[in-house]
């Protein structure tokens, strides 16, 4: 996509406090945050992040050919036009949409956030309007939809950065494209990086324990996901009109209040609950999906998903929901989209080489995000109604990140502790934190919930080998679940990103165990390697 623009005709159009006459009339090529990635005529956008700040890269930026900055650093003396704001990072999504025409303005843009489940809720929005033959694209912490392209949208399950954000929109309007579903995150609340997006729907599906590292505090997170619902009120108007749904999930008793009261546009609310607008009925479960039917005071209607676990039938929920009364599509057809979705990649993924058990892996990477996903692996289990005596176990593997959210470490190790039969602590993302220190806390989480260590619950650092232990405890009938890494690509140690794939690490492992041709189980620096030694890598 090629664009160019005049910098005071950007800046013209910003909803922020600045003087024009500090604006140059020259010519923008593109926007960059990142100095290696200047093109020749780029405006470089300076931003203080976590650990680095790019105020400090702004020479180099220069050397690669950027036309102008924009930063929140007193600055003097640059070879190119400087322009100071109150908030550079709050600046670039404003930039952005205004260099790439508003793209927010031509399209019909549905939200989700929440803890759990919104990568699953997005994708089910799609599915729904697919089916409904809506053209639609879909931007999620996996990967963008534009038609017939889809794009990678990092190593790490975050919402893109802005300028990134408003160049995908762009393409699907270039596309020809009418709607659009994005998954959007705190972090990308909380960093300004989808306020200029237009939302017209917007779902919560829940707001549980996470990231209280970067918010400070439930209530912190909780109100940057709730930015989604105060955004539906100054969408600009819209030539196909304007939605302004807020939909929030009636069974998340922390903060379903809080959410509802906070909605100043109209609002439905969906779960199992009896006064839930859109509710399940008649809930089934299989080792093949679940089904139930939905109800509201406008239908009743079956649905079925390909989707295993009591929380898809929230996420299905979710979906339907904002399709049939915020996008208005028929019930019927909500629930053929819902039945297309064969799954997500790692949501509850199954791998399968031949093996007489079940092995899964899947994003589980919040308290009660394992929780959830651990009760699902129990409902598989009932359901294929074998004597008590013959029933399979659950084996769980999992970690929990550096530099994040220590809380939860405890607490994941305690959730595991009373839903999986067995459990294997390992490494997930240390980053410049001692693998070792993480997982003793964990391991103290598992002890008091009276788990065992070397009966019940083991620690060992290395993923692949972690993985590699657990099938080797497998018996025929149990479920073998890797959490917390999912779908993602990467796994930090120190300050270095090692390319990582549970799913490729499952199947090696498996394709190991069973003594058939498989992937090679990809190399982490813990294999054979001392903590100090990987500790100290960039």
């Amino acid at each position: 996509m090629s664009n160019q623009k005049s910098l005071q005709y950007i800046f013209a159009q910003l909803p922020l406090p600045f003087s024009m006459a500090n604006i140059p009339d020259i010519s923008i090529t593109g926007i960059s945050i990142d100095s290696r990635l200047v093109k020749p005529g780029h405006l470089f956008v300076a931003m203080k992040g976590g650990n680095v700040d790019a105020h400090d890269y702004i020479p180099k930026a220069i050397e690669n050919g950027a036309a102008a900055v924009v930063g929140d650093r007193e600055l003097s003396g640059l070879s190119v036009p400087y322009i100071r704001l109150d908030n550079a990072r709050r600046a670039l999504t404003w930039i952005a949409a205004a260099f790439y025409d508003w793209p927010g303005h031509k399209l019909t843009v549905t939200g989700v956030t929440g803890t759990d489940g919104k990568t699953t809720t997005t994708n089910l929005i799609y599915q729904i309007l697919l089916a409904a033959g809506i053209k639609a694209g879909m931007i999620s912490t996996v990967n963008a939809l534009i038609g017939e392209e889809v794009l990678d949208t990092g190593f790490h399950v975050t919402t893109p950065d802005a300028h990134d954000v408003q160049r995908y929109l762009a393409q699907i309007v270039e596309a020809g494209l009418t709607h659009v579903v994005l998954e959007t995150t705190s972090h990308g609340w909380a960093q300004y990086r989808v306020d200029a997006c237009e939302f017209d729907v917007g779902v919560v599906t829940n707001i549980t324990h996470e990231h209280l590292d970067e918010h400070g505090s439930y209530e912190s997170y909780r109100a940057a996901k709730a930015r989604l619902f105060s955004s539906l009120e100054i969408t600009a108007e819209k030539p196909q009109g304007n939605p302004r749904l807020g939909v929030v999930n009636r069974d998340d008793a922390k903060s379903f209040d809080f959410l509802n009261d906070f909605i100043r546009v109209k609002k439905l609310n969906y779960g199992l609950h009896e006064d839930a607008d859109v509710r399940a009925v008649d809930v089934s479960y299989s080792p093949a999906g679940i089904h139930f039917t939905a109800k509201s005071k406008d239908f009743s209607i079956p649905v079925s998903s390909k989707l295993v676990g009591a929380f898809n039938i929230s996420n299905c929920l979710a979906a339907l929901t904002a399709a049939v009364y915020g996008l208005k599509i028929k019930p019927e057809v909500a629930a053929q989209g819902i039945a297309s979705l064969e799954g997500i990649p790692g949501r509850m993924e199954r791998i399968d080489v031949g093996q007489n058990f079940t092995a899964i892996v899947d994003f589980a990477h919040t308290p009660n995000a394992l929780k959830v996903a651990l009760e699902a692996a129990r409902e598989m289990l009932f359901s294929k109604g074998e004597g008590i005596g013959n029933r399979g176990r659950v084996i769980a593997v999992f970690g929990s990140a550096g530099l994040r959210d220590k809380a939860k470490r405890r607490m994941m190790a305690e959730v595991s502790a009373e839903l999986a039969d067995l459990t294997v602590l390992t490494a997930e993302d240390p980053r410049t934190e001692s693998l070792e220190g993480i997982l003793e806390e964990m391991a103290t989480g598992a002890r008091s919930r009276g788990g065992r260590e070397g009966e019940t619950f083991w620690r060992v650092p290395d993923r692949g080998e972690a993985i590699r232990f657990a099938l080797r405890l497998a018996r025929a009938g149990d479920i073998v679940l890797s959490c917390g890494k999912g779908h993602e690509q990467s796994m930090c140690f120190g300050a270095r990103e090692h390319l990582w794939d549970d799913r490729t690490a499952m199947r090696a492992a498996l394709s190991e165990l069973l003594g058939v041709e498989g992937p090679q189980m990809p190399y982490l620096p813990t294999r054979n390697t001392k903590e100090e030694e990987w500790l100290t890598w960039k």
